[in-house]
């Protein structure tokens, strides 16, 4: 464990050396939190509900979206990508360390010093230029900091069992793009589920994706009841299973082959 926590320490400092890639994801998320503010207040304009939300919790819900996104930053996918291409991931595999269990404190580090770097900063930004996201129901504050943190693992989860097709595939680089933005389409984090077709939302509902973003988020609004929110916490909590499942074979898999053909 001690590896792991100096892993997560190197990486904190590394990440507070690269001031352009903070700057940059700030002025990012602070565009697309603005642009969803602006499209949202358009969309309220004639009504004052939809779904059961109005315009104000749905500011709340752009805001805490934007915030979210920076704790969802994963660089898994790219890591496996650079040691396949150099050739040095047999070599890594062999460390007295499990190389995914690096990979993950690595991203650990480099969301707690982007808490700093960036959550704070766009936190402060939306609270200036769109609304103060105050929650709905502070005694809903333990389910909502489950949720987010079960949604981290999922999302970085998915994010290393796709990293691993760099182990057939070699450059995955517009691959990862792809699927980080279908992954924030298809998890609510720009268009809540519940403003899509029925049936197409009830498709989306069976995937993890809609875990990863409009769960936490729909109960730091107040969307939906306690009990409601219960029951999707742990729907949440078996697709955690399931897909943590589905990693360790597939961990295992991938370097059974990759220590057979030597990288």
């Amino acid at each position: 464990m001690k590896k792991y926590l100096y892993i997560i320490k190197i990486q904190i400092i590394k990440s507070m050396t690269y001031e352009f890639n903070v700057y940059g994801n700030i002025v990012m998320q602070t565009i697309i939190m603005i642009t969803s503010a602006y499209f949202w207040k358009a969309l309220y304009r004639q009504q004052t509900s939809v779904s059961g939300v109005d315009a104000q919790s749905m500011l709340t819900y752009v805001v805490m979206s934007c915030v979210l996104s920076v704790l969802l930053i994963t660089n898994v996918e790219r890591r496996i990508e650079i040691s396949v291409e150099k050739g040095t991931v047999a070599a890594d595999m062999m460390k007295p360390v499990n190389l995914f269990g690096v990979y993950f404190a690595e991203d650990i580090g480099g969301v707690l010093a982007l808490i700093f770097q960036n959550l704070l900063p766009i936190l402060l930004i939306g609270s200036l230029l769109i609304k103060v996201p105050v929650m709905a129901d502070i005694r809903d504050l333990p389910l909502f900091l489950v949720s987010a943190a079960e949604s981290m693992l999922i999302n970085w989860l998915i994010a290393a069992l796709f990293g691993m097709i760099a182990f057939t595939a070699v450059n995955i680089d517009a691959l990862i793009q792809v699927k980080k933005h279908l992954i924030r389409l298809l998890s609510g984090s720009i268009i809540p589920l519940w403003f899509f077709p029925p049936s197409v939302s009830r498709v989306l509902s069976l995937l993890p994706f809609v875990y990863i973003y409009q769960l936490p988020l729909s109960i730091y609004i107040g969307k939906g009841s306690r009990a409601e929110h219960l029951m999707q916490m742990r729907l949440q909590l078996v697709h955690l299973v399931i897909l943590s499942v589905i990693f360790f074979v597939m961990q295992r898999q991938v370097t059974r082959k990759v220590l057979v053909q030597g990288g």
